[in-house]
């Protein structure tokens, strides 16, 4: 029984004396919890599963799901139709053209993509606004075109005065 009894802690006095097998420990034990942590943000962000949004009654019965998917098709239809409208006119015609992709997308997976994709898309370009290479060089055109603006409006005042341009007479 003594003998057992050193062997054993013999075993339990080897992990602690080289340290190695305490650090590996630790560190799988620290790439569970970050696998874990990981994982769970992978759940949170994950977008919703691709398909139809209708209610199950509807989705029950198939003459009621298409009567419902041709009144999403011609709400979001007439939604982006204004939204078009208001690209040249005033208005928020961007906004209201996705809004009517938005509603599309409660019921079609190609609106779906579409959706992810640009939400993709604006991420990467809000992202890359962000960049201080990127601010640098969008102050400098922007104070270049200025300064331009600025010069051409000198000369067209140098030479015809505060005179609206329809009242030129040469």
């Amino acid at each position: 029984m003594n003998a057992e009894s050193d062997e054993r802690r013999a075993g339990a006095a080897e992990p602690a004396e080289t340290g190695e097998t305490v650090e590996t420990a630790e560190t799988a034990e620290t790439a569970q919890t970050s696998e874990a942590v990981e994982e769970a943000k992978a759940a949170e962000t994950a977008e919703k599963p691709l398909g139809s949004r209708a209610p199950e009654f509807i989705k029950a019965r198939r003459t009621l799901h298409m009567s419902w998917q041709v009144g999403v098709f011609v709400v979001g239809l007439a939604v982006v139709g204004a939204g078009v409208i208001m690209l040249p006119l005033p208005g928020p015609g961007w906004l209201v053209i996705f809004g009517g992709m938005a509603i599309w997308a409660t019921e079609f997976v190609w609106a779906q993509l579409v959706l992810r994709w640009t939400k993709r898309k604006v991420t990467e370009a809000a992202q890359k606004a962000l960049d201080p290479k990127v601010r640098r060089r969008n102050i400098i055109l922007t104070t270049i075109g200025l300064v331009i603006i600025a010069v051409l409006l000198g000369i067209y005042l140098w030479k015809f005065g505060f005179v609206m341009p329809w009242r030129i007479d040469q």
